[in-house]
């Protein structure tokens, strides 16, 4: 069962196409990676790869930005915005192309292959995905040119625009969906191998039209922007907890069974505090004067060592403070070694549409998602009963129809989607807004020499160095002061 996983990572590292270091091996370095193996053993290694490859690096080294946790130092540079930033070594870019798209083309070839199109299906909507997240971080990437399964690789690719990308996500998903309905000659979990769905092709078509719902919402900006067409896949999409897309970690001693931001995961150095942002904004989501509790800050952060819930400021440190004056980042819901790694949840989907519906001005419509999104985000962390009804409550009389605003979906999602890379677009499409995010301050010791402005914020990443080594005369200008600093395309209004 596990022996696609070697079969994959060995493929992948002899075709990889973001680092010089990957060719030095004893076959070719352009032949296609796909083998006689069958679909079935390939689709763990996709999902695997997607969310613990793609996703994990596409969070952790935004953590600064998005202000969900901090480091236990000051001034590191993902807090700061500095060093590797600047260089080009914030890898996104090779754990995308490198360990998670070509498993993805591999499936959609396979599936071709052995006349199962809900292979081909699955292998575009986790390609879709993977596409958003990289391009969403980085602006113009490679689609048409990088690994396609079949024809030999371009070591030097051209790059597409954000627009063309967008694009190439939405049809890959239609695709999939009309995929989705066909026969197939063998089942998605056939080997076990969906661990996200379990062979459920009706939950994977909700995921695809959650996730078009997103990419489609993420054009707000764009004189292209439909709320209706947002609604109308929102409807289509994940309707419950049920059919989150998350993938389950059994927090045993294998290093990947274990949630990447728990104490002893890959990433836990990232996650050293939950920080103050997110812990005040946790307090107090409603911005109600003389409210400074929310039931699900005992859930997702842990209690201080000496008592309390408090958070380190973002690039701070702890400067000389004891670190059991504040809530250790690992350990709570979704920091623990069994929490799953969500991809996109039924609250997002709900909080997605309450803002396609605000911008219509539908504030009844959108209040009446954005409470649905609440609850379902009370009911994903196990929140009890009395404390879910008061909140309610507290929601009806403080906010309803006639107060509901940006601000209140936002926050709430932001707190749905806790280590999610989609909280950088949110953040980004919001312009940083502290009116929306109340308390949202740049990171201290940030890089005045890219940001000398309090409105500065950090808009797009360096791409890898390895790319700029290699392809300089096809990618876009790698100049930190202007990656860093220019928006992408969805972000630059008509």
């Amino acid at each position: 069962m596990k022996l696609y996983k070697y079969l994959v990572l060995i493929s992948i590292a002899i075709t990889a196409s973001c680092s010089d270091d990957y060719f030095d091996v004893n076959s070719s370095e352009t032949n296609p990676t796909t083998t006689s193996l069958a679909p079935q053993y390939r689709i763990q290694g996709a999902i695997e790869n997607t969310t613990a490859q793609a996703q994990y690096r596409g969070s952790r080294e935004v953590l600064g930005v998005t202000q969900y946790g901090s480091q236990n130092v000051a001034s590191y540079y993902s807090e700061t915005w500095r060093d590797e930033f600047t260089t080009g070594r914030y890898f996104l870019w090779q754990n995308a192309y490198v360990y998670s798209l070509p498993n993805t083309a591999d499936l959609i070839v396979l599936g071709e292959k052995y006349n199962s199109p809900n292979f081909t299906a699955v292998g575009k909507i986790l390609r879709a995905y993977i596409f958003g997240m990289t391009t969403d971080q980085y602006g113009d990437i490679v689609v048409e040119d990088t690994y396609d399964g079949v024809s030999s690789m371009n070591i030097t690719p051209k790059f597409s625009t954000q627009k063309e990308v967008y694009e190439v996500i939405i049809n890959y998903l239609d695709e999939a969906i009309a995929e989705l309905d066909k026969s197939s000659a063998i089942g998605l979990n056939e080997e076990g191998g969906d661990v996200l769905y379990q062979g459920n092709q009706d939950s994977w078509k909700k995921f695809a039209y959650a996730i078009k719902a997103r990419y489609l919402n993420h054009l707000s900006k764009k004189s292209t922007y439909d709320a209706d067409a947002v609604i109308a896949a929102c409807q289509l999409a994940i309707n419950s907890n049920e059919f989150n897309a998350q993938k389950l970690y059994g927090g045993s001693s294998v290093s990947n069974d274990i949630q990447p931001f728990s104490s002893g995961g890959y990433g836990s150095s990232r996650m050293d505090y939950f920080s103050d942002f997110f812990v005040k904004l946790l307090k107090n989501p409603l911005n109600i004067d003389g409210a400074d509790w929310d039931p699900r800050l005992t859930i997702i952060v842990p209690e201080a060592v000496n008592g309390g819930y408090e958070g380190v400021v973002i690039g701070r440190g702890l400067a000389g403070i004891s670190g059991n004056n504040f809530s250790l980042g690992n350990g709570g819901f979704y920091t623990s070694a069994n929490s799953a790694t969500d991809m996109i949840n039924y609250s997002e989907v709900k909080f997605i549409e309450a803002e396609a519906r605000f911008r219509k001005n539908d504030l009844s419509g959108a209040y009446t998602a954005f409470k649905a999104g609440v609850l379902a985000d009370f009911e994903k962390l196990g929140v009890d009963a009395q404390s879910t009804s008061d909140y309610i409550s507290l929601l009806d009389e403080k906010v309803g129809a006639t107060n509901i605003s940006l601000s209140h979906i936002m926050v709430q999602k932001y707190i749905a989607n806790v280590l999610n890379p989609e909280t950088w677009v949110d953040m980004r499409r919001m312009d940083y807004s502290a009116e929306i995010y109340h308390g949202l301050q740049r990171p201290e010791n940030v890089n005045l020499a890219i940001f000398p402005n309090d409105d500065d914020w950090i808009q797009a990443m360096v791409y890898e160095y390895n790319e700029e080594d290699r392809n300089y005369e096809n990618m876009p200008d790698n100049d930190p002061y202007v990656r860093l600093t220019t928006p992408v395309w969805w972000n630059t209004p008509d």
